[in-house]
């Protein structure tokens, strides 16, 4: 057999060699033609799985080292009898880390107490939950919004966004894209939920960019239009519409800015590469060695005297200093572990 894999996923050359040819590209470059006698694909984000790139091809199963899946086109793979999976939850320790960090940068920044202030988290899955521990144990107060769990379990201890909007002091946006249906996420921060942000507030995403109307947005921070005289508000910006090549108005008006790192640690990617390696071994029916355990020396970096959960404003003077260099810093971007000072961290 044969399997197309991204080079950037880590931790996953050689494991596959002693079962399958191998072919390692930039996510950027796979095409159909690398993958007209391919069985299997594995990618991250950067490469468009659908009928213009799979169509006429060997391909059986797509894998994605990452939790969103919105560069799959599900249906076409599913109509074509094309098996899909995804990672699910596997950085969301890491996606949490972040939030928690920029919560604590805005809160050193502004002069505040993080349990004087209201939290909303949109979306309540593997990273939300993550986000709602931790900010609990931090003392804030927490309000949840998620259409698809409040259904299936009922509305207790959910709200509705509008409500969510109107009182929280600081957003946290842990959805899916989805583009249409009933839970359609794609510019849900549109022209009114934008204008009920309270004044002050800040808007942290690490979801996707497109769940935010991007030029609606720049004309709330300017106080521009329709959306003058509300107040001012913070976003911190993690995912950004038309990746990699940002808006630089909105990189200049946003409070802290990365280049889609959030999920970035060392134990969100094992993970992910974890759980793509047993999901092909299971469909191709191989019999294969798991991947050896990751252990690290747990590292902090410290701020103001705290064990602060990793240094975030590094990434954004990265970004800030050079833009056009977005691809480049994800693939290249630092070490960085979740494990805590006086601990071996082993998965």
């Amino acid at each position: 057999m044969k399997i197309v894999i991204d080079d950037k996923i880590p931790f996953i050359r050689g494991v596959f060699e002693p079962h399958a040819e191998v072919l390692y590209l930039p996510g950027g470059q796979i095409s159909r033609e690398h993958l007209r006698d391919a069985d299997c694909l594995l990618v991250r984000t950067r490469t468009r799985c659908d009928q213009k790139l799979l169509e006429g091809t060997r391909v059986k199963f797509i894998g994605t080292a990452t939790i969103g899946f919105d560069h799959f086109d599900t249906k076409w793979c599913e109509e074509n009898g094309i098996t899909w999976t995804n990672a699910p939850g596997c950085n969301s320790g890491a996606v949490a880390q972040y939030v928690t960090a920029a919560l604590h940068e805005m809160a050193n920044r502004l002069g505040f107490d993080l349990k004087d202030k209201i939290l909303g988290i949109i979306g309540i899955g593997h990273v939300g939950k993550k986000v709602e521990k931790i900010t609990r144990e931090l003392g804030m107060q927490v309000i949840l919004n998620d259409p698809p769990r409040a259904r299936s379990e009922g509305p207790t201890g959910f709200t509705d966004l509008k409500t969510l909007i109107t009182h929280s002091e600081i957003i946290s946006l842990h959805v899916p894209l989805n583009r249409e249906g009933q839970d359609k996420t794609y510019q849900m921060f549109d022209r009114e939920f934008l204008k009920a942000l309270n004044p002050g507030a800040i808007l942290i995403n690490t979801s996707r960019g497109e769940v935010v109307d991007e030029r609606l947005m720049v004309r709330r921070l300017m106080g521009l239009g329709e959306l003058r005289d509300l107040g001012g508000v913070a976003l911190v910006l993690d995912v950004w519409p038309h990746e990699p090549e940002i808006n630089r108005e909105l990189l200049s008006l946003t409070s802290i800015a990365t280049p889609h790192i959030a999920g970035y640690s060392v134990e969100g990617k094992y993970n992910a590469t974890k759980m793509m390696v047993e999901a092909v071994s299971k469909y191709f029916q191989l019999c294969m060695d798991p991947l050896p355990p990751l252990t690290k020396e747990g590292v902090v970096v410290r701020q103001n005297g705290q064990a602060a959960i990793y240094d975030i404003m590094a990434d954004d003077r990265r970004l800030r200093e050079s833009p056009e260099t977005f691809e480049q810093q994800r693939n290249n971007y630092p070490e960085r572990w979740e494990s805590t000072p006086d601990k071996k961290h082993q998965l």
